[in-house]
């Protein structure tokens, strides 16, 4: 069994984000065993000739963050789009693991700390939350941070 990682993002909304910015995501999390669910792609057979489609999609999204193992969130821009904030919040209230990725340089936060509002950083460890903090695609497999441990963690705790 692998465990499922919401892919929070506000890219499926652009063409070119959508095919430039999610693959590489999407391919790192992946090769580190994750089940991908990135909701753009889950959520596109919606009709959005019908009134409801949002309401529809919203609902779609939600559940999908209530019953995915974790959350991969991208939290760019100044401030992060308030749908990918919505997600987060959700996984935080039901303590999914959570795990930011920002490679947006420009700080948007009061805090000397942390580089975002420090509400997004409820759902992490005082101790550590670099860990859960990514700052480059690269970073992703890093077995030094809390994704590829929380992954691997749960590969060895399912093997024969």
């Amino acid at each position: 069994m692998t465990k499922t990682l919401y892919l929070a993002n506000p890219y499926g909304f652009s063409a070119q984000q959508r095919s430039l910015l999610l693959p590489p995501l999407t391919q790192e999390l992946e090769a580190l065993g994750a089940e991908v669910w990135e909701p753009f792609d889950r959520n596109n057979q919606v009709d959005f000739s019908k009134a409801d489609w949002a309401y529809q999609i919203a609902q779609a999204d939600l559940q999908d963050v209530k019953t995915c193992d974790g959350i991969f969130a991208v939290v760019n821009g100044t401030p992060p789009d308030e749908g990918v904030m919505v997600e987060l919040g959700v996984a935080i209230a039901l303590k999914k693991p959570i795990f930011l990725f920002r490679d947006d340089f420009r700080r948007c936060s009061d805090s000397e700390i942390y580089p975002l509002n420090l509400m997004v950083f409820a759902g992490l460890p005082k101790q550590g939350w670099e860990s859960y903090f990514y700052q480059s695609v690269d970073e992703i497999a890093s077995p030094s941070k809390a994704l590829y441990q929380w992954l691997q963690s749960f590969a060895k705790s399912t093997a024969y």
